[in-house]
C-alpha cells in the first residue's frame, strides 16, 4: 500500500519527486532511536553501545524529496527489501561517531538493536549487522535549536512501519497540489485520513516557541533598557545635584566648561563602565541558555555583543550628560548660593 501510495503521488501532475518515512523531521510526534554497536562488538547490552541514534524508514526517493543532499555512495532502491543485504544511508555525525570519518564509513558494518529490529533481520543473540552505502549531510530531526546528532536511514521494505509521512517536492501551487494529493489517496482507499500541510507552515509550527521566546525576550530587553537608562539619568541627576557648589567655584575660578563637564560625569560615567561590564558578563553566560531557546542565537555573537556595547554605552552617556549640561548651563554664582 506504501508503495502504491508513492506510485500514485508520482502520477499527479506537476510532481518532481516523492520521498516515504515513518516520521517526519521536526514532527510534534517523538522520534525512533536505536542503539548502535561498532562491527566487532559481540556483546550487544546497551552499555557496549558506541551511540544512541535516530532511526528512519525511508523510500529510495526520500533524500530527493526532502532535499537532503547525498554526499557520498548511493541512495536505496525498491530492490533493497528483505531478501537483500541489510544496508543504511547515515549522516555525517553518525559517521564521525561510530567511524571517526566518513571514508572510513562508507563501505563498512555497524550493528544495532532497536524496536522492531526481527523485521530487520536480527540474528540472534548478534543484532543486525548492517553495511553502510551513503552518507547524507547533517539536519535537524527533533527541534531546531538541537546540536548534530547522529541519524540513520534504512529501506522502508526492510524495516516496514504502519505509519507513513509522505514527503512531496512540486512545482505546482500548494493549495492544487493539496486537493490533487487528497483526491489520489481517495483514490486508493476512500477511508485513508490524511493531513497535508506544506513545508513552511510545518516550519511555522516549529519556530513558534521560538518566536514567542524571541518577542518576549525582546520586550523585556526593551522594559530592562528602559530601566536601565532612567536608573543612569537619576544617579547622574543625583551625583551632579550634590557637586553644584563645587562645580559652581571651578567655573568661578576659570576651569573651562570642558574640564567641568568631565568632572561632572566622571563618577556617573565610572558606575556606568562598572554596570555596564557586569551586565556583559552576566550576558555572555546567559547566551547558552537563549541559544536553547531561539533559533540561530549563537552564543557569543561578536555582532550582538557589540551592537549592545554600543547602543548602552551611548544611550547610558546620553543619560547622564543631559543632567550634567543642565546644571552647566546656570550661572556660576547661582551655583556658588547652592547648600
Amino acid at each position: 500500500m506504501q508503495k502504491r501510495m508513492v506510485e500514485s503521488m508520482h502520477a499527479i501532475t506537476g510532481v518532481v519527486s516523492v520521498g516515504l518515512a515513518d516520521w517526519a523531521p521536526l514532527a510534534s510526534r517523538g522520534a525512533q532511536h536505536s542503539l548502535v554497536f561498532t562491527d566487532q562488538t559481540t556483546d550487544l547490552r546497551p552499555s557496549n553501545a558506541a551511540a544512541t541514534t535516530l532511526k528512519l524508514s525511508i523510500s529510495p526517493d526520500y533524500f530527493a524529496a526532502a532535499g537532503t543532499a547525498l554526499l557520498s555512495g548511493r541512495t536505496f532502491t525498491w530492490h533493497d527489501d528483505d531478501n537483500s543485504p541489510r544496508v543504511a544511508v547515515i549522516n555525517q555525525e553518525f559517521a564521525r561517531k561510530l567511524f571517526g570519518s566518513e571514508s572510513n564509513a562508507m563501505g563498512g558494518y555497524f550493528k544495532m538493536r532497536g524496536r522492531g529490529l526481527a523485521l530487520i533481520g536480527e540474528l540472534e543473540g548478534q543484532g543486525a549487522r548492517v553495511q553502510v552505502v551513503g552518507i547524507v549531510e547533517n539536519g535537524k530531526y527533533e527541534n531546531l535549536t538541537e546540536d548534530p546528532q547522529p541519524a540513520m536511514f534504512l529501506p522502508l521494505l526492510q524495516s516496514p512501519s504502519s505509519e507513513t509521512s509522505l514527503v512531496v517536492r512540486s512545482n505546482r501551487d500548494p493549495q492544487q497540489l493539496a486537493a490533487a494529493i487528497r483526491s489520489t489517496l481517495r483514490g486508493l482507499d476512500s477511508g485513508l485520513p490524511s493531513f497535508i500541510q506544506t513545508w513552511n507552515e510545518g516550519l511555522d509550527t516549529a519556530l513558534f516557541p521560538s518566536r514567542v521566546a524571541t518577542v518576549s525576550l525582546g520586550v523585556l530587553g526593551v522594559l530592562g533598557a528602559m530601566l536601565s537608562i532612567t536608573g543612569i539619568f537619576g544617579l547622574a541627576a543625583y551625583s551632579v545635584s550634590k557637586r553644584l557648589r563645587e562645580l559652581g567655584i571651578r567655573m568661578a575660578l576659570g576651569a573651562q566648561r570642558k574640564e567641568v563637564l568631565q568632572a561632572a560625569l566622571a563618577r556617573p560615567f565610572q558606575l556606568l563602565a562598572f554596570g555596564s561590564a557586569a551586565g556583559l558578563l552576566l550576558g555572555l553566560l546567559a547566551t547558552r541558555v537563549l541559544a536553547q531557546i531561539v533559533y540561530h542565537a549563537t552564543p557569543r555573537d561578536p555582532l550582538v555583543l557589540t551592537g549592545v556595547i554600543l547602543a548602552m554605552s551611548l544611550l547610558g552617556l546620553l543619560a547622564t550628560w543631559i543632567p550634567a549640561q543642565r546644571a552647566l548651563s546656570v550661572d556660576p554664582l547661582m551655583l556658588l548660593r547652592e547648600e
